[in-house]
């Protein structure tokens, strides 16, 4: 069982793209968050070069790990370059077991594999997966991954048990798999949930940014400005932009845990507060006839 809003741990790496937190900060968000009730813990070795593992690790050293459930990732490797060789996978995991100080993680995720890594019929990653489950090493694997089609084809062909889905208000194509998902028992971590701070109505059309957000157009800043424009319309009066992105999320009965990223204490708090007031089925209904008919269509960049 997992926290619906789990701790998306890539901002506690060093120079890892967001404001930077001390190791007192990490230690006193990460306590918060056990103390909310939050148990699930998504990291990686590429978010900061394998310090946002190393702090995770000792910020939970002390705590049962029978309490806790970690997910990492293979792929994109600690020191910033990728990986998706299948003899590399026992390496890249015995690293990430070491940094966080533990015997064994919940679940080992392949980090936004390329598509022709994703067909279990053609790649022996996933019978070296199975021996690290044998093994004891890891209890569960699955992917990180952006579309229905890259879901479907996964789930037919491995044993995957987990699948980090990209998904939120203004991309729901992962969703047309959560059918199929729940029928095979395969959990989803909703990923990038809103929208790499879009959906936190923090920006709009006149925004600059910089590190990996610089990937957007003027146009696409235009666009998206619009489109959360349009959603602020559309939730109650008085609701939280962000608090909505993340209970539209939850309200997905295949959704296991959502992945924010938490900059703060207080951001953290917001976060986990978003779960307490269950958005009603007709929003959800409205927020997927807004994607449906003014969204699909524009096929928006992530």
């Amino acid at each position: 069982m997992v926290s619906e809003i789990g701790f998306g741990a890539w901002q506690l790496g060093v120079n890892s793209g967001w404001k930077g937190l001390t190791e007192k900060e990490v230690n006193e968000m990460i306590q918060k968050a056990l103390e909310l009730g939050m148990n699930f813990f998504d990291t990686a070795p590429n978010y900061g070069n394998g310090t946002s593992e190393s702090r995770l690790g000792k910020a939970l050293k002390q705590i049962d790990r029978s309490n806790i459930v970690i997910n990492t990732k293979f792929g994109h490797t600690d020191t910033g370059k990728t990986n998706y060789n299948s003899n590399y996978i026992r390496e890249s995991l015995e690293g990430s077991l070491k940094r966080l100080q533990v015997d064994y993680v919940d679940s080992l995720i392949i980090h936004n594999p390329p598509f022709e890594y994703i067909d279990g019929n053609k790649n022996d990653h996933y019978e070296i997966l199975e021996r690290l489950k044998e093994e004891g090493k890891i209890k569960a694997y699955g992917a990180s991954l952006d579309t229905y089609k890259e879901m479907k084809l996964f789930m037919e062909t491995t044993n995957c048990e987990v699948i980090e889905a990209f998904f939120n208000i203004l991309h729901q194509d992962a969703s047309r798999a959560f059918g199929m998902a729940q029928e095979k028992g395969v959990g989803i971590i909703a990923k990038i949930p809103l929208d790499s701070g879009w959906l936190s109505g923090r920006y709009n059309e006149n925004s600059v940014f910089n590190g990996i957000r610089t990937r957007w157009s003027k146009d696409d800043i235009k666009t998206r400005a619009a489109l959360v424009g349009k959603i602020k319309n559309l939730i109650p009066e008085g609701h939280a932009l962000a608090q909505i992105a993340l209970a539209f999320c939850v309200a997905y009965d295949a959704v296991a845990t959502v992945i924010p990223g938490n900059a703060s204490i207080t951001q953290l708090e917001s976060n986990i507060e978003s779960v307490k007031n269950p958005i009603s089925k007709e929003l959800v209904d409205t927020l997927e006839k807004f994607y449906q008919t003014e969204v699909k269509d524009l096929n928006l960049p992530w």
